[in-house]
């Protein structure tokens, strides 16, 4: 097992290994004092992991009480955020208590989002089961819901306590579950690692898991550390995010968050070939990889209907839109103007991948 600590607002350890699910509950024990936890996950990782890391943590001689909502992007909503609130409530949860996190992306925003704002804040353990939530959004304290005019409007940074990754989770998802988790696996090459880059252009969907998770959250602990509220370097993370958050919202979100993020840096690497910040061989190598994986990268909607999305994304302020670049294959860059430059610098993507 290898532990990356994770040192922002709040100081905590993110363990990564094999089998480690079993021992949530002990893991859970050693670091954090709380006689009661609600775990709370979706359906599908119920019926998969709920009775193994419930009996984990009442092993441990925590109370657990379980609260399970429907799978998919619907349920990361006010009606569902509700419905957790009051259960909290009513199964007694004090100050001291704590909520367990147990599934992919949704499981960890609903729960992040309620553990912050519930009594003001009580300890929260994230336990990731999909590739995106183990890479990505277990770590590093964004927690939100959606709202009708966007996603993840309404939400909060809150740090967890703990984050327990078991990396054989992996194992159980179905082929096109990994591969979306895969989106953001690429996202932290082009960032700044052309290692892993060459990793999974050598491997393909074959890569080394345990490897590649530890890459992920190390590089993303790096950035968060320096930058925990994302007002400046850590809006690199939102590489193909901007766009890409167009195109969930405009597919009724049944498009998947990795998908569109695949979409969105593709969209990217072609309006930075054509504004001369990249290479055409970075812009190649960049869609042969994405397309290595098995991403469609055709959009399927209007240059329009896709500026109409980004003008209600949380990103932007005021009248300006900071947007991530692609600089070379494995450098990105930040860069800020207009929302009216935004679209004049992406409309040749978003109509190329239309």
């Amino acid at each position: 097992m290898k532990n990356i600590v994770v040192s922002a607002s709040r100081t905590y350890d993110v363990l990564i290994g094999q089998g480690i699910l079993n021992d949530a509950g002990a893991l859970m024990r050693e670091r954090i004092s709380s006689g009661t936890a609600v775990l709370v996950t979706d359906d599908n990782v119920n019926a998969l992991y709920g009775d193994k890391v419930e009996n984990s943590l009442k092993n441990a001689g925590i109370t657990v009480h379980r609260f399970v909502f429907p799978s998919g992007e619907q349920s990361k909503c006010l009606e569902v955020y509700g419905r957790l609130l009051n259960f909290m409530a009513d199964a007694g949860l004090t100050r001291s208590d704590a909520l367990v996190a147990l599934g992919g992306g949704v499981a960890g925003d609903l729960g992040g989002f309620a553990a912050a704002t519930y009594m003001r804040g009580i300890k929260l353990i994230q336990i990731p089961t999909t590739l995106i939530a183990m890479t990505d959004s277990s770590v590093g304290g964004k927690t939100a819901i959606d709202l009708p005019g966007g996603k993840n409007l309404c939400g909060s940074f809150y740090q967890p306590h703990l984050v327990i990754c078991d990396t054989t989770a992996a194992n159980t998802l179905p082929p096109d579950v990994f591969r979306d988790g895969c989106g953001e696996v690429i996202k932290y090459g082009l960032l700044k690692s052309p290692k892993l880059l060459r990793h999974l252009e050598e491997n393909g969907l074959g890569f080394d898991r345990d490897y590649v998770i530890y890459k992920c959250v190390e590089m993303k602990r790096d950035i968060v550390c320096k930058d925990e509220l994302d007002t400046g370097l850590r809006q690199l993370l939102n590489l193909g995010h901007t766009i890409g958050h167009a195109f969930e919202k405009l597919s009724g979100f049944t498009l998947s968050h990795g998908s569109a993020v695949a979409k969105g840096i593709a969209v990217m690497a072609e309006s930075c070939k054509n504004a001369g910040i990249c290479s055409k061989e970075c812009c190649d190598r960049t869609v042969a990889l994405i397309e290595k994986f098995g991403f469609d990268l055709r959009g399927g909607y209007d240059f329009d209907s896709v500026m109409s999305c980004v003008l209600s994304d949380k990103k932007r302020s005021g009248g300006n839109l900071t947007w991530v670049v692609l600089e070379d294959y494995g450098k990105s860059g930040l860069k800020t103007g207009s929302t009216d430059e935004f679209a004049s610098f992406i409309k040749s993507g978003v109509l190329k991948w239309k």
